[in-house]
């Protein structure tokens, strides 16, 4: 995804308004992800004034939606056949996000006290999850 994608889409579409709702108390939390940081976006950032967390450089992903975003790009990748265009890959994801099961989603999210402790155990670097 491009800065501009990323700025125009994400930022202008998403951030921006839910920046509205939560008012001036507002954090966006990103990784340190090569999309995410371009000039194009910091400026986007700067201009609406919203502030980012800092993120350690070599911190793991602990944010669950990664994990699920993983299980539904392994189910796209199992289907047959695969999907061969837009429309199709856009049924398909709307279909497997559909069956992910809720119960694996609410585990991450339940594993999060575990990953956190990992974490600070390893002191920010490599962990199990």
């Amino acid at each position: 995804m491009t800065g501009h994608i990323y700025r125009d889409v994400i930022l202008e579409q998403h951030v921006r308004l839910f920046r509205g709702t939560m008012g001036a108390a507002f954090l966006f939390m990103d990784d340190n992800a090569r999309p995410h940081r371009p000039n194009i976006v910091n400026e986007c950032f700067q201009s609406v004034d919203i502030t980012r967390m800092d993120w350690p450089a070599y911190s793991p992903d602990l944010n669950p939606i990664e994990h699920v975003w993983d299980m539904l790009g392994r189910r796209i990748a199992a289907r047959q056949p695969p999907p061969t265009c837009l429309p199709e890959l856009r049924r398909a994801l709307l279909d497997e996000w559909c069956n992910i099961p809720q119960d694996q989603i609410d585990n991450l999210i339940l594993s999060m006290p575990r990953r956190c402790k990992a974490c600070i155990a390893s002191s920010g670097r490599h962990t199990p999850y």
